[in-house]
């Protein structure tokens, strides 16, 4: 009997309901935060059927569990009940089987679960800003691809020309990436972001670095050096990211030293990977400040140089022999394994059967860039401006593909029926969007377009894509 107190003692001041039950579903036992969430004393229910007491509607929702812990289960859920002296509110129950039946822990969560909805609504705002950021800022990028790609197609170029050329194309490429981790933010901050590696030259990978950085030390005076083993050494990287690594830490190194100062990037093989250093003469930092550099407090850009070199199997470490006494960032990544070779790039041009193709975008500097450089390539091309428009031209020209922006007035899916209404399966339909996330592809697809590409898209794809159409 003192055991039994004792449980009673501790039961009824617990802040969760705690009841026991038998079998055929009586009430055994309850203690006073049950009773008082049913606002009925304990003497009033215990004895009582569970329906007696919760009511029918309530018993057919918690039998399921119940037929569970009477079969010897475990059993734990959330539900969002009703309780005469409780309101509604959401309740977590934990079920444990006993000899007699079982005993059941109820505890109010409810302050929690509107908690969290209130930051799964603030994810999803969050999420809606940022796709339609990503969208806007993929509009811009797609006449100016496709402006780069009818340059290159107009025959030997000045040497400065053709190195511009090939500069704004990278950044192009390196744009559309990051814009690309926008609309996926959260998987970058919880490290689940996905390399898209290939066999890459480590000075490749530098060369990208140094464009972006340039500008930077070139703006504050510094000297720039640039070492490079003399063995070619080959990475299994993500291009991008990973030059997006040394061109943060050039940045930086530009922005903490002093007017006019050095800047060193070097590299050297050593037994199995290679070790890259960015060395300056600038502000320095301590040994505190060391041990906090790439993690929590960090800017975002060190912690993206940290997080991106360990998705890349390396490491990364910070030297400095104090303050004013200049920094060192040490890389260290594998070289590749294998006898694979580096990826050639894809080819340029490819020679296409002529396709009747009807564009439609709002964007006029889009649509007739797309138009002027499929014109290049041969095919046939009309143009719109609008949902009604794109109609009453697709139903005089009858293309064999129709690219469709979705965001266009008259509704790029709505568009995409209508054409497929009218011509069937006699025409392909490709959305050419700046609307990017697996959700807008599935709604592409399901909407009637065979294919959903996402802007700014490399005009040679779409060029391969017709000749494997024609």
């Amino acid at each position: 009997m003192g055991s039994e107190n004792d449980l009673r003692i501790v039961t009824d001041a617990m802040p969760a309901a705690a009841v026991r039950c038998a079998r055929d579903r009586t009430f055994l036992w309850v203690n006073p935060r049950y009773a008082a969430w049913m606002a009925q004393p304990p003497g009033a229910i215990i004895g009582r059927k569970l329906h007696e007491v919760i009511g029918t509607e309530a018993m057919r929702a918690v039998e399921p569990h119940i037929e569970r812990v009477l079969r010897g289960e475990p059993v734990q859920y959330e539900r969002l009940a009703r309780f005469p002296g409780l309101g509604e509110r959401w309740l977590s129950w934990s079920y444990t089987p006993t000899v007699e039946g079982w005993v059941a822990i109820g505890s109010d969560i409810h302050d929690r679960k509107l908690a969290e909805e209130a930051l799964k609504e603030e994810y999803r705002r969050k999420d809606e800003f940022l796709a339609a950021l990503a969208h806007e800022l993929r509009n811009p990028l797609a006449p100016i691809r496709n402006a780069v790609a009818i340059l290159a197609r107009k025959g030997p170029q000045d040497p400065e020309v053709a190195w511009s050329q090939g500069v704004i194309e990278r950044q192009i490429e390196h744009l559309s990436r990051l814009i690309g981790d926008l609309i996926d933010i959260e998987r970058i901050a919880r490290g689940k972001l996905a390399l898209q590696t290939e066999r890459v030259p480590l000075e490749a990978v530098v060369d990208m670095a140094l464009e972006s950085s340039r500008p930077h030390v070139n703006a504050a005076g510094h000297r720039l050096s640039v070492l490079l083993p003399s063995e070619r050494a080959l990475l299994d990287a993500d291009p991008p990211r990973l030059a997006q690594v040394f061109a943060t830490l050039l940045r930086n190194a530009a922005r903490h030293t002093p007017a006019h100062g050095t800047i060193t990037l070097s590299a050297a093989v050593e037994g199995r990977e290679v070790v890259i250093a960015v060395e300056d003469s600038g502000a320095g930092f301590d040994a505190a400040e060391a041990a906090h550099l790439f993690g929590e407090g960090a800017g975002v850009g060190l912690r993206l140089v940290g997080g991106t070199v360990a998705l890349h199997r390396g490491r990364i470490e910070a030297r400095s022999a104090g303050k004013g006494r200049g920094a060192e960032f040490v890389v260290h990544l594998p070289l590749a394994q294998g006898a694979a070779t580096v990826r050639e790039p894809a080819p340029r041009q490819a020679r296409v059967k002529p396709v009747r193709v009807l564009v439609a975008d709002d964007n006029r500097d889009a649509a007739d860039s797309l138009k002027r450089l499929l014109a290049h390539f041969g095919h046939d091309v009309r143009v719109a401006y609008d949902g009604a428009s794109a109609l009453r031209i697709g139903s005089e020209f009858k293309p064999r593909v129709a690219v469709l922006d979705i965001a266009m007035p008259g509704s790029g899916y709505d568009v995409a029926r209508a054409i497929r209404r009218q011509q069937g399966r006699e025409v392909t339909l490709v959305a050419l969007t700046g609307l990017g996330q697996e959700a807008d592809r599935k709604r592409a697809l399901e909407s009637g377009f065979d294919y959903h590409l996402v802007k700014p898209l490399d005009p040679n794809e779409l060029n391969h894509l017709l000749a494997k159409l024609a």
